[in-house]
């Protein structure tokens, strides 16, 4: 049986030894099960389905180095693989008709707040920026699918706790949330004003797909109490 390590072995039943595939093979079928994919298909899906042991990261990374001169790139946003037209050429896109909607300031204020102090309360929301926030404005980016209802607070009221999603981290072309500017890169950028206060300082992301350890689990009765609902109209699990 080989044992080049450009051979991966192939899970075989029945007490039987494993078959070995070759290297190139694996990235081939890696390659095709995300083109076929509609969504971005996720590590864990790619693991059941390409050989017993296979390193997915270094599988995927190279496949991504080959694509990265191209006119489709393969981006990681979190645990999950697409296809990506290249940024550089993204101009030569015709856009939808149907063009989006753009974010309105509230809104944009609020998905900064969500992305970066996330698990998040709307009263916490509210605290920073200093006003109340309408229930439309949190509307819109859960129907844009860049929010989600995480969980509820354990603390008086229990309330709901709010977090960013992976189509806010694929939308953005972040691969993970540590990947969202710093107070540096936004004074670069002109998007913080010169007259920053003292000890003014930008939390930095976290990673929390896991609930807080003051946070339990929304379940569907909560959103019918609440009248809450998810973008797709059925309740998180």
């Amino acid at each position: 049986m080989p044992e080049d390590d450009d051979d991966l072995p192939v899970a075989a039943g029945d007490g039987a030894e494993p078959e070995y595939l070759p290297l190139t093979d694996v990235e081939r079928i890696a390659e095709a099960l995300v083109f076929a994919s509609a969504e971005p298909v996720s590590e864990a899906f790619l693991a059941e389905r390409l050989p017993r042991g296979t390193d997915i990261g270094g599988v995927m990374r190279r496949l991504a180095d080959a694509y990265a001169p191209r006119g489709v790139n393969l981006i990681r946003t979190g645990d999950r693989w697409a296809f990506r037209t290249a940024a550089d050429l993204s101009f030569v896109i015709r856009k939808d008709e149907n063009e989006a909607k753009k974010l309105s300031r509230a809104a944009l204020e609020v998905l900064a707040i969500i992305a970066y102090h996330q698990p998040v309360t709307r009263a916490e929301i509210e605290e920073i920026r200093g006003v109340q926030t309408s229930r439309g404005t949190l509307d819109v980016l859960m129907e844009a699918g860049w929010v989600r209802f995480r969980g509820r607070r354990r603390t008086p009221g229990r309330p709901v706790t709010l977090g960013t999603t992976t189509d806010f981290l694929d939308h953005f072309g972040l691969e993970e949330l540590r990947d969202l500017p710093g107070l540096e890169e936004l004074k670069g950028a002109g998007l913080l004003s010169g007259r920053i206060p003292p000890g003014f300082a930008i939390p930095i992301p976290q990673d929390v797909e896991e609930l807080a350890e003051d946070e339990d689990p929304i379940t569907q009765l909560d959103l019918e109490e609440l009248g809450l609902l998810t973008p797709g109209g059925e309740a998180e699990e």
